[in-house]
């Protein structure tokens, strides 16, 4: 199935939409580092209004469905000194439209949005699995670079521990 979705800033009239693609990312191994149940919609309202405030929002919508299909979003921490960063990314991809570039899609939208519109920023952050090579090698692919290793930080599938490597992107001029 090929699909050109619509792209656009998400608002607060996205919050229930948004919460059932996360509801739905979730569900799968893997999909985010919350569960099912940690996602509610208190969770989905604070980053919704934080990226919307000092940051970015955007959704890719399946046009013929008119469902929200892909959410990504970032925003500043409201320190002074990081005023140049924009962090706690992350990305959902509805698991029926993942590998059709939907991910790359809205990375190029929230990349080409910084570099248009916030010459403020500098700099975009996000932290992978270890064992998420796939995407490590994706956000690499995008123009960001691993920073280090935090040991021991996320539990994995298996129950056991692993490092998250902190990667970003730095604006080039």
């Amino acid at each position: 199935m090929y699909i050109n979705p619509a792209i656009k800033n998400g608002t607060t009239a996205h919050i229930a939409a948004i919460y059932t693609l996360y509801q739905k990312v979730a569900s799968i191994k893997g999909g985010l580092a919350r569960t099912k149940n940690e996602i509610t919609t208190e969770y989905i309202s604070l980053f919704v209004h934080k990226s919307i405030q000092s940051g970015i929002i955007i959704i890719a919508v399946d046009e013929t469905t008119s469902a929200i299909v892909g959410e990504i979003h970032c925003y500043g921490s409201g320190i002074g000194v990081f005023a140049q960063v924009l962090g706690e990314l992350t990305i959902a991809v509805d698991p029926d439209y993942q590998g059709k570039g939907i991910g790359r899609i809205l990375f190029k939208k929230l990349l080409n949005t910084v570099i248009n519109e916030k010459p403020e920023i500098i700099r975009i952050e996000l932290i992978a699995r270890e064992s998420n090579t796939k995407a490590i090698s994706f956000y690499e692919s995008l123009g960001f670079k691993k920073e280090g290793r935090l040991e021991k930080r996320i539990q994995s599938a298996s129950g056991g521990l692993e490092a998250d490597i902190p990667m970003a992107w730095i604006r080039k001029y």
